[in-house]
């Protein structure tokens, strides 16, 4: 469930009871850091203490809801579950969760892990029921760096809250509440996915997840945004890229100024298959759509420039006036990633 909330902020809650109980649910990846097998990460029912109050004092309102669960019993010391949300990368944020730590022999820890670069470079904050701490700690290339956190109670079979805040290069950890750790200063992951984290036999559980997060502006746009403030008299300019089937381009960047004309999908397709450059008109405008190409010379995409007309024009000088345009969009597209990312 995605919702607008401040007008640079959006908010996602993340909805276990869309998926059938003992499967994983869709969007997420499950994988490892360390050695054994990755995790086994299911929806089951538990009880969810809801967060009001009951109405009549005393009376127990708990309710056996979906949540997510990580039940292998894996005790191989250096193994670390970790489910990844594949949908989203997240720069500044603050996410919250509900976590409960149910057995574990050799652990019993349930944490988050964030600015997921991969499997082996990310942050990760988590709490241990059988050492009752609350820690903070970075991976690089898969190695575990220093430890940041205080002693406290997290005791198992009981409810607890996470909560992660980062912005810029600080980071928040908090716990039922409480800011334990002091507030940390790292540079090393700007931005990243966000991940469920557990540690060897530790079987744990989540529920009641919601990030608040502002919205990554996307390459290919903030380019086209760049080059339409430089280029006053652009009407319009569009990017795109090689559809999921043949003869539908995939529209990646915009600025729509106005501009209704829609591309021909046949004439993106052509520009960007077989490198052809288009001319054509519409009202008081002239539409010049042309190759994009990588540092290699490459064709990664095609670039749609709809100018204004004035008396005279011609196709030739309408794509002598587009060239440079696209000339500049190249110089800042080393290869198709660059505006995928």
């Amino acid at each position: 469930m995605l919702s607008a909330g401040l007008a640079s902020a959006a908010e996602y809650s993340f909805d276990f009871g869309s998926t059938p109980v003992g499967k994983t649910p869709a969007s997420f990846r499950s994988t490892l850091t360390g050695q054994g097998k990755p995790g086994d990460w299911q929806v089951i029912l538990d009880e969810v203490a809801p967060k009001l109050a009951p109405l009549t004092p005393g009376v127990t309102n708990n309710a056996r809801q979906p949540v997510l669960a990580q039940l292998s019993r894996d005790s191989t010391d250096e193994h670390f579950p970790l489910l990844i949300y594949e949908d989203e990368v997240y720069g500044d944020f603050s996410l919250t969760t509900q976590f409960k730590t149910v057995q574990g022999i050799a652990e019993q820890m349930a944490g988050i892990a964030f600015r997921i670069v991969n499997e082996t470079n990310y942050y990760v904050v988590r709490a241990s029921s059988l050492g009752n701490t609350f820690r903070f700690y970075k991976v690089v290339d898969g190695q575990r760096g220093q430890l940041i956190g205080v002693d406290a109670p997290v005791s198992a079979g009981v409810w607890h809250e996470i909560k992660v805040e980062c912005k810029g290069n600080e980071i928040r950890c908090s716990l039922d509440g409480n800011q334990l750790i002091p507030t940390i200063t790292d540079s090393s992951f700007n931005s990243g996915k966000i991940g469920f984290w557990t540690k060897s036999d530790s079987v744990s559980v989540f529920a009641g997840t919601k990030i608040v997060y502002t919205p990554r502006e996307p390459a290919a746009q903030k380019l086209v945004r760049d080059i339409a403030a430089r280029y006053s008299k652009l009407l319009g300019l569009q990017l795109f890229v090689t559809g999921v089937t043949a003869g539908n381009p995939r529209l990646i960047a915009t600025k729509e100024g106005g501009v209704t004309e829609k591309p021909e999908a046949k004439v993106v397709d052509d520009v960007i298959r077989e490198a052809n450059t288009y001319y054509g008109k519409g009202k008081k405008c002239v539409i010049v759509t042309m190759p994009l190409r990588d540092r290699n010379g490459e064709v990664v995409a095609a670039a749609r420039l709809v100018m204004s007309t004035f008396p005279g024009q011609t196709e030739k000088n309408a794509i002598e006036r587009a060239a440079p345009i696209v000339r500049e969009i190249q110089k800042r597209v080393r290869s198709l990633e660059d505006l995928l990312e």
